[in-house]
């Protein structure tokens, strides 16, 4: 019952922010992001701490600036997804042009599949669905949500033009499947995790529990991985789809010193971003939830 309650309240927001323009669109799910900013405290309390770990160089007026903006990025990202049913691959790159298309043709060019290095960042929700209205279609390695009704919505939203989802309770089973037909795979790998699905690399400096999963698909099968990741331009007023070009992975024969040597380089990737862009980073995520054993817990 409860979820079907919330279910019933979500669903007008939903229904009036897919049939606004655009421009009122996403100034309505901006000032909703910003009231949930305002009357969430706890989220408020764990953005500023992971800002405070990771800057701490800035003042906590800097910090409260940057958390502000995360906050109007996703509700401009949450706008963008209501109108997903309106966007067709004539009318896609009214918000989402390509940056570094090339990379990607190099990766699928190799015929060994392609896993997409990304993370809670920009408009996350906009790149795998722009790229398969492109004809791209990829599967999204995803958890569920906890409301089965919502749940059901993003996945239909998120594959109406031939994505996939992969449950990450069985993605190294799905992975390997993708991988041995060619295919892409989305992979965000930037949420905290707990042995032995991760291990801990550096991410500011900090160890974080990290998922070591790409690490081992990509070793194991050859396929390229190519960070991608969708920005908010200011300047364009759209969103750039960037693929970077295939990373080089190290191959020392030691298996499980590579692992933790390539997902150390993913989270550098992922770290090299959100220090270009800090406000489109999900920093409302307890990513450094889970402590090396005999540390003291950080929230």
């Amino acid at each position: 019952m409860r979820q079907r309650l919330e279910y019933a309240a979500a669903w007008p927001f939903i229904k009036i922010l897919g049939i606004l323009p655009r421009p009122l669109a996403r100034a309505a799910g901006i000032s909703l992001a910003w009231l949930v900013y305002l009357l969430h405290s706890r989220l408020r309390h764990v953005g500023m701490r992971n800002l405070a770990l990771a800057f701490p160089e800035k003042s906590n007026a800097e910090r409260a600036r940057i958390l502000r903006e995360e906050f109007t990025s996703l509700g401009r990202q949450l706008a963008e997804v209501c109108h997903f049913p309106k966007y067709t691959a004539g009318n896609v790159d009214e918000i989402v042009v390509y940056d570094g298309f090339e990379n990607f043709e190099r990766a699928c060019a190799q015929k060994k599949g392609v896993l997409f290095l990304t993370a809670h960042f920009g408009g996350w929700e906009l790149s795998a669905f722009a790229h398969s209205l492109h004809g791209h279609p990829m599967h999204i390695v995803a958890r569920g949500l906890d409301n089965v009704y919502l749940d059901r919505l993003v996945t239909r939203y998120r594959t109406m033009h031939g994505n996939r989802i992969v449950d990450k309770d069985d993605f190294v089973r799905g992975l390997l499947a993708a991988m041995k037909s060619g295919e892409a795979v989305g992979i965000l790998m930037d949420t905290n995790m707990t042995p032995p699905q991760g291990v801990f690399v550096d991410f500011f400096g900090i160890p974080a529990c990290t998922a070591s999963g790409l690490a081992r698909i990509a070793l194991r099968t050859d396929a390229a991985v190519v960070p991608g990741f969708t920005i908010w331009d200011a300047q364009l007023g759209k969103y750039r789809l960037r693929f970077d070009p295939a990373l080089d992975l190290t191959r020392s024969g030691n298996l499980e010193a590579d692992i933790q040597a390539n997902t150390q380089q993913f989270t550098r990737v992922i770290e090299d971003y959100v220090r270009q862009y800090p406000d489109q980073w999900l920093w409302v995520h307890r990513r450094w939830k889970t402590r090396p054993a005999g540390e003291p817990p950080l929230y």
